[in-house]
């Protein structure tokens, strides 16, 4: 009662009890704790008066942004959860400097909007965009659908600001595009999944709104024909390929069935279906001619048709509209709530060569069969960088963990990750023990101990 009479003193937001409880589920629905309280700050310096008392009185924090995640990097059983979802200020927007100053707490579709005021982007974008926030995905070092032209997130950050355990401030701030003075402390907070500090602010990068999309549906013959569409367009559009999201059968057979309001332009039965989109910011590509169609459009379907002539491409529907582009983006984006409908479940996040995904499917199919013939999948991808969301559905619950580390073993071999954008959190640890190098666990753990000597931030989470 002490500590949470002190916290009090620090910020009335103190939520305990009942309160409490909503903070302490995860969105999967796999985790249920029960924290010790959730306090709410609104500064920088309320942040660090909380972490220099927890520090004192050796009190764990697990630290929260819009609570997206898939891995359980939230659970809190007897925890404090610090909660930033009150530092929602965007301090700056910078046209001429192509960047932001947000605060932790900002949603990324909040800074979506305010950027295109001034014709720019923030261009990290997934299907939780409306509730993730900044400091999340920078905990996480998410990905996304633009991963392919923007990079990921620690691609999109220039500086940060974080409260150590023992509520010291470090002032990463930098708007600087090249600065070599010393260890790069900024990459290596960001994706460290609050375990070495609390990120309360950065310095983000905007990139030019795009003036015209051309969106499409494709489907294709195989994975090789896919690669060579987009190796195509990418160099017929000098790299500007926003999206190359793959859809297989099963993925289109769980949309039916749990999402009957959206309808694939193409149908559900096909075998890989692809959602591709090409942006840009000439104005000679977003000019309508006389027929009013575009010319990226035009280009894009020209492209299409060369290849459809060439047995690379099946089928294709381009979008003629906006509203028929943001349904073709809401059939990707429900891959998060269609995938975990579905229990028991075993969500792998993992990346591989873009070239070796096609191997990668057929040695997952085979392999797993043997092990449980009854078992199912639901695969969605980010093409174009070989990040694969390979959902699986185990038969019997004892069947998960062997699934998973025969998962782990082909990525291995194929020398992929078993974590491409999700992070470790609670469900990947067993993934970290088998499969982490024994000297790099051994260099984190330093790390860990330099940053957070007492132990008392995101405890459990990312390292075995």
């Amino acid at each position: 009662m002490d500590i949470l009479s002190r916290l009090q003193s620090i910020t009335p937001h103190v939520l305990t009890g009942e309160d409490a409880l909503p903070y302490g589920r995860d969105w999967v629905g796999k985790y249920e704790t029960a924290p010790l309280a959730v306090v709410r700050p609104a500064t920088t310096e309320e942040v660090s008066a909380i972490l220099a008392l927890c520090h004192e009185t050796g009190t764990p924090v697990v630290p929260m942004g819009g609570n997206t995640g898939l891995t359980g990097a939230t659970a809190a059983e007897g925890a404090l959860i610090l909660s930033l979802d009150r530092m929602q200020t965007i301090r700056e927007i910078r046209p001429e400097a192509r960047l932001a100053v947000v605060e932790a707490g900002v949603i990324l579709q909040n800074l979506h909007e305010a950027s295109a005021e001034h014709g720019l982007t923030y261009p990290m974008t997934f299907g939780a965009k409306g509730s993730a926030r900044i400091g999340g995905t920078l905990a996480t070092n998410a990905g996304g659908s633009n991963v392919l032209r923007y990079g990921n997130t620690r691609d999109l950050c220039l500086g940060i600001e974080v409260v150590l355990a023992d509520g010291r401030v470090l002032d990463l701030m930098s708007e600087l595009h090249k600065d070599n003075s010393g260890y790069d402390l900024r990459d290596l907070i960001i994706g460290s999944e609050g375990t070495l500090g609390v990120i309360t602010a950065a310095v983000v990068k905007l990139a030019s709104l795009p003036l015209a999309y051309a969106s499409a549906m494709v489907t294709v013959p195989d994975l090789s024909a896919a690669l060579d569409l987009l190796n195509t367009l990418q160099t017929r559009t000098g790299g500007m390929v926003e999206a190359f999201e793959y859809m297989p059968r099963d993925y289109m057979a769980n949309l039916k069935r749990f999402r009957a309001d959206l309808t694939p332009p193409l149908g559900h039965d096909q075998d890989h279906t692809i959602f591709l989109e090409v942006a840009s910011t000439m104005a000679r590509d977003c000019i309508p001619d006389e027929t009013g169609q575009l010319p990226l459009t035009a280009h894009l379907e020209e492209t299409l048709g060369e290849m459809f002539e060439e047995g690379l491409v099946l089928d294709a529907a381009l979008a003629q509209s906006e509203a028929q582009r943001r349904v073709m983006w809401e059939i990707r984006e429900a891959a998060a709530e269609i995938s975990v409908a579905i229990k028991p479940v075993v969500i792998n996040d993992l990346c591989v060569p873009l070239d070796q995904i096609e191997t990668f499917l057929s040695r997952a199919e085979t392999t797993l069969r043997a092990l449980d013939p009854g078992f199912g999948t639901c695969v969605v991808a980010h093409l174009g960088d070989g990040n694969i969301h390979y959902t699986v559905y185990p038969s019997t619950d004892d069947l998960a963990d062997p699934l998973m580390e025969a998962v782990e073993d082909i990525v291995k071999d194929m020398r992929g990750s078993f974590s491409a954008e999700h992070g470790i959190g609670l469900s990947k640890l067993p993934s970290m023990r088998r499969r982490k190098d024994p000297v790099a666990l051994e260099m984190m753990r330093a790390v860990k101990a330099a940053f957070d000597p007492k132990g008392i931030l995101n405890p459990g989470k990312t390292l075995p």
